[in-house]
């Protein structure tokens, strides 16, 4: 029998990660059986290592709601040994086992067949951020975003934020703000697509109204919270917000104003449960017209070194994205 190695995020006394060896369940009808070649850690994967944050649903579990690798193992017809797969979002790495093992059970309706052109690698890369930025600029698409239109990203350094500036590029955006406090990666966010780079000092005004000159005709917000109710006032008539993120809190305060006498929509995207066929579609697309050279800081880590990377997103020092591979020892 083989054995793999998995995390686990423990509850006893207190929450507590550790490296686990087990094996491979038997397959229930339906279900997948992946070997994993990269997840990756995102703010919710964070979020998961840490107590009362009620991101696992029972423990011991493992997290890690991105994965991408080949099929070990087979219970259901639409899939064969050694196709390529990613799966993301549902309840990966939250109701049920996620990504940071070296194999994982998973139901075949929540698996995507790798699009061509992209490997599991570059799949992951994008992952969970990457696909929730498309799906953001997607929806402003579908309001009426344009090459002329005038684009602002918040926390634009992180995974979501950073693959939302790619995609405007990609279109061919040519005004795309990127809102961030880190001045020191100002030519990365450049790198990246922005051709503006402000800080929320300065873009907000001392005295903030309910009502303020109009600047901004579309947002994708990865923040949300105070900052968000802030820039509310800011957008244009008729303009829209992809609200897809809350690491700056959950609470929004703002007034009716800006929607009764400017009409500005709030659009909330919602990555996890979005239907299979709009899933392949935005990943067809991210392989495809969307797709972005490899600009976006990327770092590979092991199992073992999950916890130390968590703490970081958890405390605003991480920038780009990092990828775990399970089947690798920390050296």
């Amino acid at each position: 029998m083989t054995i793999y190695r998995r995390l686990r995020v423990i509850k006893e006394e207190t929450i507590t990660t550790e490296i686990e060896n087990f094996e491979a369940p038997e397959l229930q009808p339906g279900e997948v059986l992946i070997a994993v070649s990269y997840s990756g850690i995102n703010y919710k994967d964070a979020l998961a290592t840490q107590p009362n944050t009620g991101v696992l649903r029972s423990y011991p579990l493992t997290p890690g709601i991105d994965m991408a690798g080949t099929i070990a193992a087979t219970n259901d017809d639409r899939f064969t040994v050694g196709d390529e797969v990613l799966a993301t979002s549902y309840g990966i790495g939250v109701s049920q086992n996620g990504g940071l093992s070296e194999v994982q059970v998973v139901p075949a309706d929540w698996v995507v067949k790798l699009p061509q052109g992209l490997t599991t690698k570059q799949a992951m890369t994008y992952g969970t951020a990457g696909f929730t930025a498309a799906l953001a600029i997607d929806s402003l698409v579908q309001q009426g975003l344009t090459k002329k239109s005038r684009v602002l990203v918040t926390g634009a350094t992180g995974g979501v934020g950073g693959f939302a500036l790619q995609f405007l590029q990609t279109i061919g955006c040519q005004e795309i703000v990127a809102l961030s406090r880190k001045t020191d990666q100002k030519d990365y966010l450049t790198q990246l697509g922005a051709t503006t780079v402000i800080t929320p000092d300065e873009f907000f005004p001392e005295n903030n109204k309910p009502l303020n000159k109009q600047v901004i005709d579309y947002v994708v917000d990865t923040v949300g919270g105070e900052q968000l109710g802030k820039l509310i006032p800011f957008v244009n008539y008729g303009g829209s917000m992809a609200l897809c993120g809350n690491a700056g809190g959950l609470k929004l305060t703002m007034t009716v104003l800006p929607f009764i006498l400017r009409g500005v929509n709030l659009l909330g995207i919602d990555s996890v449960e979005t239907p299979m066929k709009k899933r392949a579609a935005i990943w067809q697309k991210m392989s495809n017209e969307w797709r972005v050279p490899d600009s976006i800081k990327v770092q590979e880590i092991s199992l073992e070194q999950v916890p130390e990377t968590a703490k970081s997103i958890l405390t605003g020092k991480h920038i780009g994205r990092t990828l775990v591979r399970p089947g690798e020892l920390k050296s």
